[in-house]
């Protein structure tokens, strides 16, 4: 009987033991994981918050149906981001729409920062300024500069091309005169058939909004082909904008009742001879260009009018003067007359203010 009791007495005990051993290691491994846990989740969390390893801004471009595995793997290879794990699950995550392009990626971006700029599709640009008054031939000198593969000789051959011409509804054999000079921010991986067509439909934007102010002149010029070719001698009459409308003035003066239009720079675009002396066997040249023997507009533009240029072709100044010639004294203005004796007292001012003598 004395057995009976003490094994129940016993079993008891060591139950109680057990379960108190078994409490431990549960509590312990309890800990074990919540330790784990938070070590993994501040590991995951600052994987997740750790940035691009690309010191300086790089370029890459995403092509059109790219998984985030391919972008993963375009980041690698331009060593902007090499962590698989942490660009995976932030994809899990947040599911980005990662856009096709060409982007810039600036140093040390974040994840959340990196993304953000794939959904954008905000592709990477370079902006280009090109000057007023510039031939066709002359702006590759102006975008070679941002886009040094820039190949002159397409760029020339297109511009000289009447199919592509008419391809982007202009109405002359040539884009001479069509490409608005502006600043553009033009899209990294253009060429010169983009950038061409680019700056030709900013042309037509101008040519959009001039036609909403209805001119008077549109029925004189007949159309934007004309518009423009007297705009770009305009243009390269003067450089000073209050001066373009006299300047546009005297010109409509001379159209109205037949008189060449005697602009020098029409013969320099003939023989792109944009500085220096203009020679007498130039100006007797039988290009139809030669508005210095011919009386008329000219085929086409001789460079590409500014907006401004434009503006005051189709509103000129009301002014009787024919004639102007230019001081020559350093202000770049012109003096502006009636008639061919006044004219002629100025050109004798202009000489003097040169320091000529007779």
């Amino acid at each position: 009987m004395l057995y009976e009791y003490t094994f129940y007495f016993a079993n008891p005990l060591h139950f109680l033991l057990n379960f108190y051993a078994m409490k431990k290691i549960f509590s312990i491994a309890a800990i074990i994981l919540v330790l784990t846990a938070v070590f993994a989740y501040f590991h995951v969390n600052q994987r997740l918050s750790a940035v691009s390893l690309n010191e300086n801004t790089v370029i890459l471009e995403i092509p059109k149906g790219s998984s985030p595995t391919k972008v993963l793997q375009i980041l690698h290879e331009k060593e902007v981001w090499t962590d698989d794990l942490a660009f995976n699950l932030w994809c899990k995550l947040n599911k980005p729409a990662l856009k096709a392009g060409w982007y810039e990626v600036p140093a040390h971006q974040s994840l959340d920062e990196l993304t953000e700029l794939f959904e954008s599709g905000k592709n990477a640009v370079r902006k280009v300024t090109i000057p007023e008054g510039r031939a066709s031939w002359e702006i590759p000198a102006y975008l070679q500069k941002s886009f040094p593969n820039l190949d002159t000789a397409r760029w020339n051959k297109l511009v000289q091309d009447p199919k592509f011409a008419r391809s982007l509804g202009i109405e002359g054999n040539s884009l001479e005169g069509y490409l608005l000079p502006d600043t553009y921010p033009f899209a990294i991986n253009s060429d010169e058939e983009s950038i061409l067509r680019q700056m030709v439909a900013a042309n037509f934007k101008v040519r959009d909004e001039m036609k909403a102010r209805k001119s008077p002149m549109w029925d004189k010029l007949k159309n934007w082909h004309r518009v423009l070719t007297l705009a770009s001698v305009v243009e390269e009459e003067t450089g000073i904008p209050d001066e373009r409308p006299l300047i546009a003035g005297v010109f409509h003066n001379r159209l109205d009742i037949g008189m060449p239009l005697g602009a020098d720079p029409t013969v320099r675009f003939i023989f792109k001879n944009l500085t220096g002396p203009i020679y007498k066997s130039q100006l007797n040249s039988d290009s139809p260009y030669n508005t210095r023997k011919f009386p008329g507009l000219m085929p086409g533009p001789i460079s590409n009018p500014g907006r401004k240029a434009i503006e005051a072709t189709l509103f000129p100044a009301k002014t009787s003067a024919l004639y102007f010639v230019a001081k020559d004294d350093g202000s770049h203005t012109h003096f502006f007359s009636t008639n061919l004796a006044d004219h002629n007292k100025y050109k004798d001012v202009a000489a003097k203010n040169r320091g000529e003598k007779k």
